[in-house]
């Protein structure tokens, strides 16, 4: 049978083929998402620079990969602003994408004066960075849901709600966002840098290894044969791929390059449907993982976490044409894919190139 490429097919593929040779100067490109990233630019033909204070995890997505040697690996510190400066003065990147942060909420609480130094004085530093760099043209602030006033309402939180995180980190990345948008209309406004945030929602997928997070718990007890431990089953959040952001990102920052009408602040986020109760989550988890793996509700009460958000992405639909690729279910068998292919020592690299593909093309041709 012949295969014809679909109309939004085409639409990715040329969101894909506009990397080519780009610089992209990528922070936090060792992180979970940051890995991702790194390897979708990469196989899309990018330079890809990337700048990371390097995780202190015993294990990294990044060094399991392979595309460490694919890039310009450089470790660096985003409070840094000298060092920071350097680097944008020695390889002057045309794209600007900043994902470097202290992502965890729990870990906010622990050091908040170390998180908001990470993701409030970073910004700052990467806002200035590309100021003064002429060669950047476009660049996008990677922040979060939390970002937004938790009213703990049933319906999405959309791009002009307050933004005010209550805890630590969510309230350093609305910080974050504030600092960004004062940039942008101090010192952008002749449309020299095309600007954006974009705010998504959890995301899942091979590779993340990090503590206090749902998917990385699960895979860690399954591998030990253990019963998987819920801390809040009944919490309601936007499950995603990691693929659908890491997508989405490069989609608003190509189009902002070709025109800065495109240059706003974004929610990215799945479907109403894959909103999801943790337990519920949980419970996909274990019929694709199988074994006879079963979880336990042992909520600890822990510091306050919201217990709904949601959000409205009618913008990002509305003005790129988007939409979710994968549904929670495809998420969670894609994540389970890899986790079983790293468990049984095979390549993993090949995996994720093989689900990149597969997220693209939407399927195997």
């Amino acid at each position: 049978m012949e295969y014809r490429q679909s109309p939004v097919e085409g639409m990715e593929m040329s969101i894909i083929s506009f990397y080519k040779d780009k610089k992209v100067l990528l922070t936090g490109h060792t992180g979970f998402k940051g890995t991702w990233m790194s390897i979708m630019l990469v196989n899309a033909g990018a330079e890809v620079i990337g700048y990371s204070s390097c995780s202190k995890e015993q294990i990294r997505l990044f060094d399991l990969c392979g595309v460490k040697d694919q890039i310009t690996h450089i470790k660096g510190d985003v409070r840094d602003l000298q060092h920071l400066m350097d680097v944008f003065h020695e390889y002057q990147p045309e794209i600007v994408i900043h994902m470097a942060a202290q992502p965890i909420v729990r870990d906010s609480y622990k050091d908040p004066v170390g998180t908001y130094s990470t993701n409030v004085m970073g910004t700052v530093n990467i806002c200035e960075a590309v100021r003064q760099t002429s060669s950047v043209k476009s660049f996008l602030n990677v922040t979060t849901d939390k970002v937004y006033e938790n009213r703990e309402w049933e319906w999405g939180y959309r791009e002009n709600e307050p933004l005010d995180g209550y805890d630590p980190y969510s309230n350093s990345k609305s910080c974050s966002e504030l600092v960004t948008h004062s940039y942008k209309n101090s010192f952008f406004t002749d449309d020299r840098v095309a600007v954006s945030t974009a705010r998504a929602g959890n995301v899942i997928g091979g590779g993340d290894f990090a503590n206090d997070r749902i998917i990385p718990d699960c895979v860690r007890a399954a591998i030990r044969g253990e019963d998987i431990t819920v801390r809040n089953p009944f919490s309601t959040r936007p499950y995603q791929h990691v693929l659908e952001p890491v997508y989405a990102y490069l989609m608003i920052v190509a189009m902002q390059y070709s025109d800065h009408k495109y240059a706003s602040w974004y929610n990215v986020g799945p479907d109403d449907k894959d909103c999801f109760q943790t337990g519920a989550l949980v419970d996909l988890f274990v019929k694709h993982w199988g074994e006879g793996l079963k979880w336990v509700n042992k909520y600890d009460g822990g510091p306050h976490e919201a217990n709904f958000l949601k959000l409205d992405c009618s913008k990002l639909k509305s003005t790129f044409g988007w939409k979710p690729h994968w549904d929670l279910e495809t998420a969670i068998e894609k994540t389970v894919e890899w986790s079983k292919a790293w468990v049984n020592g095979e390549n993993i690299r090949a995996v994720m190139d093989k689900q990149i593909e597969e997220f693209i093309t939407g399927g195997e041709r």
